[in-house]
């Protein structure tokens, strides 16, 4: 095609040149640039003997170069056109090691129905009917827990399942929305600016790779939005160039020459974005296929996909998955069969069958479970309306300092029929980050804008 042609017709999606190049005027659009840049450069080539020769005289301003291109017009069709790889891709290596998974609970958890103190006069009072059963695993500190998390007894038995019980902040309301974007955020959204802890925790963690964070499910959650470029998929085949299947070879291919050696800010997003495509088609060409015996069902799915990148060497430092389910305000159930017990096991069976089709590399990985809320101490007849002082729960690679940890100080001074606040959510996220990334106090303090960080012993 002569570069008259373009000229003539400056890059016009009804020009019929470039309906031969694709059938979809963006992919023509992007090839006839790249295909225009790549003739130029050739030209200029030509100008000169030697690499030497060009490279002073692109010093000197002299001739055509990608950098006067991206400064044009056609490269702001081409740069809005490539913007998924822009807003998905600023990532990262692996200076701090490691990958923390949060697993957020929507609707707000009942602590008391995971774990809770053993033959507790408060508790038989004020819901008998929702009682753990005989059928308990023992935890340490006089606390027992759900069987439902019986596929995770093994990990408990190693010292790598551990719960924090009364956790909450006051800056949680009983809105599931107000305390899910604080939980999310890591403080309101005026003390945040609308940034998510984890972003904040990402820029703890040095360069990486373009999964250096992901979260799993059709959204992005706010705990991952801000400055970092999280990538967001519901599985990793998922991940691909947009556009018609007959041209998407080429058209990544005129992606990348357009943007090698602009020396522009985009440059190196765009080149991490291709990365990400190249890693994500490469794992996805070959269907996944877990350790034997490891079977993966309902959450447990979006663990499959997070154990397929980290198996296939991702580099993911901070992962997000989402569950819902969890506002049981009637039909809660705390024993085999009921509701709430169904889902909790769920989630323990997903959690087990990811550690284990990891193998090894569950040393590195630490999963930390958390909620918006809490729920009340009392029942309601059959269930329990929301409240405060939750649980979270980690499952870890590395040895915890006991099968409860933090403080707990007792149900004989409930808070408006609540478990009261005994240890600070934004201080259970920072000890967590802290143990598995090897963070200072610092470094935590700039994750948490408004907190001063207490730091918490939860690892051996």
């Amino acid at each position: 095609m002569e570069k008259t042609v373009y000229n003539s017709f400056p890059l016009h999606p009804e020009c019929p040149d470039l309906r031969r190049l694709a059938d979809n005027p963006t992919e023509a659009l992007l090839r006839a640039e790249a295909d225009i840049v790549a003739a130029e450069n050739a030209a200029e080539a030509d100008r000169y003997r030697t690499l030497e020769d060009l490279e002073e005289a692109q010093q000197d301003g002299r001739g055509v170069t990608r950098r006067t291109f991206v400064a044009g017009a056609a490269a702001t069709a081409t740069a809005l056109a490539t913007a998924q790889f822009v807003t998905t891709s600023a990532s990262f290596a692996a200076t701090k090691t490691g990958t923390l998974i949060h697993v957020f609970l929507y609707g707000g958890l009942d602590g008391l129905s995971l774990v809770a103190p053993d033959n507790d006069p408060v508790l038989a009072k004020a819901r008998p009917d929702l009682l753990l059963g005989n059928d308990s695993l023992a935890l340490g500190r006089g606390f027992k827990l759900t069987s439902a998390f019986k596929p995770l007894e093994k990990w408990l038995s190693a010292g790598q399942l551990g719960f924090i019980p009364a956790v909450s902040d006051e800056r949680l309301s009983r809105s599931h929305f107000q305390a899910a974007d604080a939980c999310n955020l890591g403080g309101l959204p005026n003390e945040t600016g609308g940034r998510g802890w984890l972003d904040g925790l990402v820029d703890n963690l040095g360069k990486g790779t373009a999964f250096r964070s992901v979260g799993i499910g059709s959204t992005l959650p706010r705990s991952l939005v801000g400055n970092n470029g999280a990538i967001s998929l519901n599985n990793v085949g998922s991940l691909r160039l947009n556009g018609d299947e007959r041209f998407r070879a080429a058209t990544e291919k005129a992606i990348k020459g357009l943007f090698t050696g602009i020396n522009h800010p985009v440059e190196e997003a765009v080149q991490e974005g291709m990365g990400a495509l190249a890693t994500a088609q490469k794992l996805a060409a070959k269907p996944y296929q877990p350790v034997e015996g490891v079977t993966y069902e309902g959450v447990g799915n979006a663990f499959k996909q997070l154990a397929q990148l980290i198996k296939g060497g991702a580099n993911v430092r901070v992962a997000t998955v989402g569950m819902g389910g969890y506002d049981t305000h009637e039909n809660q159930g705390t024993r085999e069969g009921g509701q709430l017990h169904r889902r909790l096991n769920e989630l323990a069976s997903a959690m087990a069958a990811f550690f284990t089709d990891l193998g090894p590399q569950a040393a590195d990985v630490t999963i930390m479970v958390s909620s918006e809320f809490g729920r009340r101490v009392g029942s309601n007849g059959g269930g329990t309306d929301h409240g405060h002082g939750g649980v979270v729960t980690l499952l870890s690679g590395k040895k915890l300092a006991g099968s409860l940890l933090g403080t707990w100080n007792g149900l004989d001074k409930l808070d408006s029929g609540d478990v009261p606040e005994y240890n600070n959510m934004f201080n259970v996220y920072g000890a967590v980050a802290q143990g598995r990334f090897g963070l200072t106090n610092a470094e935590v303090d700039k994750v948490f804008p408004r907190q001063k960080y207490a730091p918490m012993k939860l690892y051996a």
